[in-house]
């Protein structure tokens, strides 16, 4: 598909900067200040489909210190509104934050104290159905034919087989889950709804929307229209569509302004995981199926990715490597950190905005939804710290050097288990090597038309120093399964 728009629309320049921290509400952490139900599942025990931990927006509060100290500028919070499930999917209210979260007096503490931290909030929006419980919803449940919002939902049939688990559905729920309605956003009420509910909670303050399953309304006028509302309330606000495969149809200038970057996320699972990523956590999911590639492969794609959009779309392009949608990286990775350390620093190098799934950083582990949603550990005995302070060089060194976020992005070398790269910008340069073998490997890159002979670098990642001779890069050997970044001396 050929980008049909004008190029010379705009995308959010904070995004371009930014390390965002990917948390789901119900498990990152609590606060005492919120009084709490008698019936929550133990902290600590195993999640399940349906029960509720007890976290709060008042808990992440009082953790932004440790955010901030990690590197983190921009939060995404899965939804916050009121709903009868712990993920908030199954939104009731969508204009109250759900009184389990601490409510609307919650949020605005977190808004003003991350905002005075000069730290973004992107939100969950969850435009494509809603709950049961929702009250157009419930109001054809009580009152069927004679409900004035029919029109609000598409019902096939009478009585509504809202709970009745023998039947399907009679009404659109996505996916045919009954406990999902899907909206009817050919009625104009509905869109005004909708379009008012993204607008207000802009004008609250929030910085963005991540549009659940937004593929699912298909429908561009109604993409278009929610842009020129949202980007009107706030032409910085961040639009990010969850879409898994090539978002392109999206990224015209006219609906959002990224996707959450699954193409990336199956690159790095491909290339730094490899033969030992287990096939059974990974299959059945968006960005399925995976088979292993060499660096040949892996730069094939980095590069397919960077053509396929605009380059100030793919400045903002949410790069994940995994989500609550996702089993956790180590343990698609049978546990090899060295994975998550290599496709982690790769990341923090690579163009778009990085983000992290909550516990990641400590390396959290978990299988498929559920237990890819655990709750974070407070207890930092329980941490691996090694793997936290890794972690936090990563995105200082992106926040160290401006071509890292900004700059261009040209694959130099890619044979076997070695994938080598430049970044540029302006008078600053700098070179990423990454070795996926078990072997170290003796720098031999050629950087031919990229750096002249002569040139010399020194490690900003790891210690050491490399001249260019004859068009390669030499006197620097990369540690097996490990990554390196140079700086070229000007």
């Amino acid at each position: 598909m050929e980008n049909s728009l004008a190029t010379s629309f705009t995308t959010p320049e904070w995004v371009k900067d930014a390390i965002f921290y990917q948390i789901f509400p119900d498990r990152f952490a609590r606060s005492d200040a919120i009084p709490k139900p008698r019936n929550l599942e133990p902290w600590d025990s195993p999640p399940t489909e349906y029960g509720f931990k007890g976290g709060d927006l008042l808990g992440l509060v009082e953790h932004l210190d440790y955010l901030q100290d990690l590197g983190i500028t921009a939060i995404y919070l899965n939804p916050i509104f009121q709903s009868a499930a712990n993920h908030r999917y199954h939104t009731h209210d969508y204009y109250r934050v759900d009184p389990l979260l601490g409510g609307d007096a919650a949020f605005r503490t977190l808004l003003d104290e991350a905002h005075r931290r000069s730290m973004r909030i992107v939100l969950d929006g969850v435009f494509n159905h809603a709950s049961r419980g929702f009250f157009q919803f419930n109001h054809i449940l009580e009152n069927g034919a004679a409900s004035p919002y029919l029109d609000w939902f598409i019902v096939n049939g009478w009585p509504l087989y809202a709970y009745d688990s023998q039947r399907k559905p009679n009404y659109a729920a996505w996916w045919g889950l009954r406990a999902l309605p899907e909206f009817n956003t050919d009625s104009p009420a509905v869109r005004e709804f909708l379009l008012g509910v993204a607008c207000h909670w802009i004008e609250q303050g929030v910085d963005g929307w991540r549009l659940d399953v937004p593929g699912e309304i298909k429908d561009d006028s109604f993409w278009r229209e929610f842009r020129s509302r949202v980007k009107a309330a706030n032409p910085e606000a961040y639009i990010v569509g969850e879409i898994w495969q090539d978002g392109r149809h999206w990224l015209q200038g006219d609906q959002f302004d990224a996707v959450m970057n699954y193409l990336f996320t199956k690159a790095c699972l491909a290339f730094f995981i490899g033969r030992n990523l287990n096939r059974v956590l990974s299959s059945g999911v968006g960005y399925s199926p995976i088979g292993p590639v060499a660096a040949e492969g892996f730069a094939s794609a980095i590069d397919d990715l960077l053509v396929m959009y605009l380059p100030q779309v793919t400045q903002v392009q949410l790069n994940v490597l995994g989500s609550h949608d996702t089993a956790r990286f180590l343990s698609l990775a049978r546990g090899d950190e060295s994975a998550l350390r290599m496709a982690m620093l790769f990341m923090m190098c690579y163009p778009g905005a990085p983000c992290i799934y909550y516990g990641d950083e400590v390396g959290m582990v978990g299988g498929k939804d559920p237990d890819c949603r655990r709750a974070f550990q407070w207890d930092e005995r329980r941490w691996n710290t090694d793997l936290l302070a890794y972690i936090k060089r990563c995105i200082t060194l992106r926040k160290a050097h401006p071509a890292l976020r900004r700059g261009e992005y040209k694959s130099l070398f890619a044979h076997g288990q070695i994938h080598a790269f430049g970044r540029r910008l302006d008078s600053e340069t700098l070179l990423g090597v990454f070795n996926t073998g078990a072997e170290p490997w003796q720098l031999g890159v050629s950087v031919g038309g990229y750096l002249e002979n002569g040139a010399a670098l020194n490690g900003v990642w790891e210690e050491g120093t490399a001249t260019v001779q004859e068009g390669r890069l030499t006197g620097l050997a990369v540690p097996a399964r490990t990554g390196i970044v140079l700086q070229v001396v000007t």
